[in-house]
Parts: C-alpha cells; sequence; structure tokens
C-alpha cells in the first residue's frame, strides 16, 4: 500500500453532514472514480446521510454502488440505442435510466417497465431534448416510469442566470404540456435551490451534487505516498528509463504513486488572465528543457521529479543540502481527486 488517502472521518463526515442540512433532496453524485474515495465507501456514506437516491456516470458503474447502498441509482449518462444497444431488461426496481433522445425514450417505452428521467437541453448543450423534441415525446411518457425531468446547468453564469434559466425551461415544459413533478438539477447554490423552491412548492427538487459534498473541506482528508527507496548520487552519475546525468550531489527517492495512479497526470485547465497565462507559459518552457515539478512535498518544498513518474511509482530529486526521509516515511502528495487513484483509504 504505497499511495494512501487518510481521512480525519469526524471532520469529514460534519462536512458531509452541513451540506445535507442546507441541501433539500440532495442527491450525491457517485462517479468514475469516486472523487478518489471510491464508489462504494462513498455509495455506504451516502446511505449514512440517509439520501433517498444517488447519481452514478455510467452503467457500468451502477452494481459497485448497489452493494453498498439501499436506495435508488440515477444513471446520469443517457441511454440511446445507437451507443447501448438492446433495451436493457426493465424490471431492476432501484435503477432509473436518464434518456435525452425521442429515439432512446422510444426504445425505453417500447420495452417497457422502465424507470427513466428525461433530459433537457440546457445552455451546457451537452445532452438533452431540444425545445421542438419536448411536445414530441409526450405520448412516450405514457409507457415508461416518467421519475421527472433532468437540467445539466453550467458552472459559470451566461446569459441567464442558473435560476432565471431554470424558469424558463420549466416554463417550456409546461407550454409541452408535460407533468413538471419532479426535477433533478445539478450546480446549484443553496440560495439558488431555496429560492425555486419557493416559487415551485409543489415540484421535487433533486440536487445532484458531488465535488461540494464529497470534496468541500479539503483539510479533512490528505493524500501521502510511502518512500520505497533512497539513493544517495553524485554529480552526472546515470540514472531512471533514460540514463539522465544527475545535475549535483543529492538523493533519489522512489516513492509510490505513478501514472496507474494518476500521478503526473492533468486535465487542461481553464485559463484566465495574464498571471494564469504567464503561469502556464513559464511551467511549459520548464517541460519543454526536461523540468517538471512533482506533486510530492519534501521537507515542506514541492520536489522536481527525477524523471517522468513510472507506472507505479516515481522517482524524486532530492538536493543535496535536503535530509531525506526514511524508507518506509510518508511524504504529503497534492493530488486532483477526481483523476487519482488510491492503494487504499484510511478512515481514522
Amino acid at each position: 500500500m504505497t499511495l494512501t488517502l487518510h481521512v480525519d472521518t469526524a471532520a469529514w463526515r460534519s462536512q458531509l453532514a452541513a451540506v445535507r442540512a442546507d441541501t433539500p433532496g440532495l442527491v450525491p453524485v457517485v462517479k468514475g472514480n469516486g472523487y478518489g474515495f471510491g464508489r462504494g465507501l462513498l455509495g455506504a456514506e451516502a446511505a449514512r446521510l440517509g439520501v433517498a437516491a444517488v447519481a452514478v456516470g455510467t452503467a457500468a458503474e451502477v452494481d459497485s454502488v448497489l452493494e453498498t447502498f439501499p436506495g435508488d441509482v440515477l444513471v446520469l449518462s443517457p441511454w440511446h440505442p445507437a451507443v447501448d444497444g438492446p433495451a436493457p431488461p426493465g424490471g431492476d426496481e432501484r435503477v432509473v435510466r436518464t434518456v435525452s433522445s425521442p429515439a432512446g425514450l422510444a426504445v425505453l417505452a417500447a420495452a417497457g417497465g422502465h424507470r427513466v428521467v428525461v433530459e433537457v437541453l440546457t445552455s451546457m448543450r451537452r445532452h438533452g431534448l431540444a425545445p421542438d423534441e419536448l411536445a414530441g415525446v409526450r405520448a412516450l411518457l405514457d409507457d415508461v416510469r416518467l421519475e421527472g425531468f433532468a437540467l445539466h446547468l453550467p458552472i459559470d453564469v451566461g446569459q441567464l442566470s442558473r435560476v432565471e434559466e431554470v424558469e424558463s425551461l420549466i416554463a417550456r415544459l409546461w407550454g409541452a404540456e408535460l407533468p413538471v413533478r419532479r426535477l433533478w438539477l445539478s450546480h446549484l447554490t443553496p440560495d439558488e435551490l431555496a429560492g425555486l423552491h419557493d416559487s415551485h412548492p409543489d415540484v421535487d427538487l433533486r440536487a445532484r451534487v458531488g465535488t461540494r459534498l464529497w470534496l468541500g473541506d479539503r483539510s479533512a482528508f490528505a493524500a501521502r505516498a510511502t518512500v520505497l527507496d533512497v539513493h544517495a548520487v553524485r554529480r552526472s552519475d546515470r540514472f531512471g528509463y533514460r540514463q539522465r546525468r544527475a545535475p549535483g550531489a543529492g538523493h533519489l527517492l522512489v516513492v509510490g504513486g505513478g501514472t496507474a495512479h494518476g500521478i503526473g497526470l492533468e486535465a487542461p485547465k481553464q485559463v484566465r488572465g495574464v498571471t494564469q497565462r504567464a503561469k502556464v507559459a513559464a511551467i511549459g518552457g520548464l517541460e519543454a528543457t526536461g523540468r517538471a515539478l512533482s506533486p510530492f512535498t519534501v521537507a515542506g518544498r514541492q520536489r522536481w521529479f527525477a524523471e517522468p513518474p513510472h507506472m507505479q511509482v516515481s522517482m524524486v530529486w532530492l538536493p543535496d543540502d535536503v535530509e531525506p526521509p526514511a524508507i518506509g516515511a510518508e511524504v504529503d502528495v497534492d493530488v486532483r481527486m477526481t483523476t487519482t487513484t488510491f492503494d487504499r483509504v484510511v478512515l481514522e
């Protein structure tokens, strides 16, 4: 066990309870790598919160959550016959499928027995029925068990505020004579949700929340890597796959965590402003010369990769004036939780 997520259980659960309290209709999102904690563990924590439903990203993630969560599981990725093939059996009482196309809804309606959430296109423009498609699906709803409509909203505000966009889409649903009894919503603040509750007391609002729930208090958990080996080197000693030369006397630390864990992998960033652009340009310039800052911290400073991370370990350069940690010690790692797979998660 070389890459470990340590969780201050009391502090973390206090954060979860706070979000539960200020989010009526909370639907925890339990998808992908389970925000670093793992989907099974998050399913169990959602059960502790007493929520009625959770949401997963894909149908392949359903079983891992059904094992630890006793309620309903909503699949966020829309079902479509061209992508998913023949209609799945409709007999699983706990699985709710999302559809975002007339074709998908028609096939599930013909199969019978499916619990369905119909997604409506928002300014995100990712999935959803377009406004001119709404009236055409009304007859199909008689042959599914309609669990409501879904609106996936953007994080940043566009031409309309998020609340204005929700109000506009509710009006369109009503205009198409569709039954707006439950809405599944994303990326709304507690205040925005409260305002919608006041405006539509007869609509059951379900708020899908992932990052704000599980990662809202970063001080409640910490990633640490185990030091697996320490090697003293002299200037110009060769090392690693590519036999680079050591830039001076120092130590090579072999630490747990490599590309299989997500170490060294990055999602593209939204860059805004001159300062951010300058930082990104500087990092790119350093990488062009073969230098890359690692996420591992030793003696209070983030250290350089000695070479690109391997599959399950990384080699980190430590200057000669820094005392190396002992084999078996742990060092802090600054990772992106949604792209990291830990060897173990320890609830402390």
